[in-house]
């Protein structure tokens, strides 16, 4: 806890932090205020806010980062692999990066295994010297960008440094399209529109975002969707998202009706039974899906060496194609 004193007066309170903890990185400071960790008078505060004279501030500091993972022997499907970077077809219920709770099994152990300078299938190929970026932190070899565990479906890696700082700054400036497919339970009611509402922390679940107008952790937040297939009780929904707030695509469908199919946290149900659209089904069937429909299938951007405009695609898992096959039967 600080109180301010006149000479910290009217300073950003991301630059006052920075200077009371100069052993925290920039990056792992703006992520813990995001998520709400630092208060001003007692109310949460962005970076951007000023801190007043006389003003208390308090932060949790954020606990330091878990050592890295280890090279996990995964199969990966790869959409493109190159020297620079590569692009994974990620699967659902895969972890990008270790976090609590989930410290094997992830995507990026996986890939320090494949691309990794001491991996095992990067070495007995004589590729060891390729490596993969470390920018992100020891947890996070090679992300620019994230899914969500149970979202499926196409993810850029980075290489090496320089070309992570590059892909990053796409990100930044939006060069990067990224096109989800998702099945909604419930159907849009316009055939194409755009979503824009702010997405903040949830006010009660700290797993959750939520629609939070005028709150200190909420951020502005852009879905343009179109509805490709409608059915009686669901739709197949094209989406693209114009920025890239934490559970954004979940959240707005949520907000206008329709939420991802199978979502437990936005849509209230965990998996989809067999049967649940009406065709007759044997109890002991399995469920039809036992996750979020939703995938991202494919994503665009420059490629920071030769400047080509690239576009990679990742096919319907089974699981989604087996909803849809039972939603035209019964269309």
């Amino acid at each position: 806890m600080f109180t301010v004193d006149r000479d910290a007066a009217a300073t950003r309170l991301d630059r006052f932090l920075a200077e009371r903890f100069p052993s925290q990185s920039r990056s792992a400071l703006a992520r813990a205020i995001d998520l709400g960790a630092a208060r001003i008078d007692g109310v949460v505060a962005r970076g951007s806010a000023k801190v007043r004279e006389g003003s208390t501030v308090r932060f949790v500091v954020p606990k330091p980062p878990r050592e890295g993972p280890q090279p996990e022997e995964i199969p990966l499907r790869f959409l493109h692999r190159d020297e620079w970077l590569a692009v994974v077809d990620k699967p659902a219920g895969m972890v990008v990066h270790p976090a609590k709770g989930n410290w094997t099994g992830t995507l990026a152990g996986a890939l320090l295994w494949h691309l990794g300078r001491d991996g095992g299938e990067a070495a007995a190929s004589g590729r060891a010297g390729e490596g993969i970026s470390l920018l992100g932190g020891p947890t996070r070899p090679g992300i620019v960008h994230r899914l969500d565990r149970d979202t499926s479906g196409a993810i850029v890696v980075a290489r090496s440094e320089e070309v992570h700082h590059q892909l990053a700054r796409q990100f930044e400036r939006r060069s990067v399209e990224k096109v989800y497919l998702a099945i909604t339970h419930g159907s849009p009611q316009f055939d194409r529109d755009e979503i824009d509402l702010p997405i903040g922390i949830h006010p009660y679940q700290r797993e959750k975002m939520a629609i939070r107008r005028d709150h200190p952790t909420s951020r502005s937040a852009v879905t343009r969707y179109e509805v490709l297939e409608r059915f009686r009780a669901a739709a197949v929904v094209r989406v693209t998202p114009k920025t890239g707030r934490t559970h954004q695509i979940r959240v707005h469908l949520a907000a206008i009706g329709c939420p991802v199919l199978s979502d437990g946290l936005y849509g209230g149900r965990v998996e989809i039974p067999a049967g649940f659209f009406g065709e007759p089904a044997d109890p002991s069937s399995p469920p039809l899906i036992k996750r979020q429909a939703l995938h991202a299938a494919s994503i665009s951007f420059d490629h920071p060496v030769s400047g080509e405009r690239l576009t990679f695609s990742a096919p319907v898992p089974p699981d989604m194609e087996r909803v849809l096959e039972v939603l035209r039967r019964g269309a």
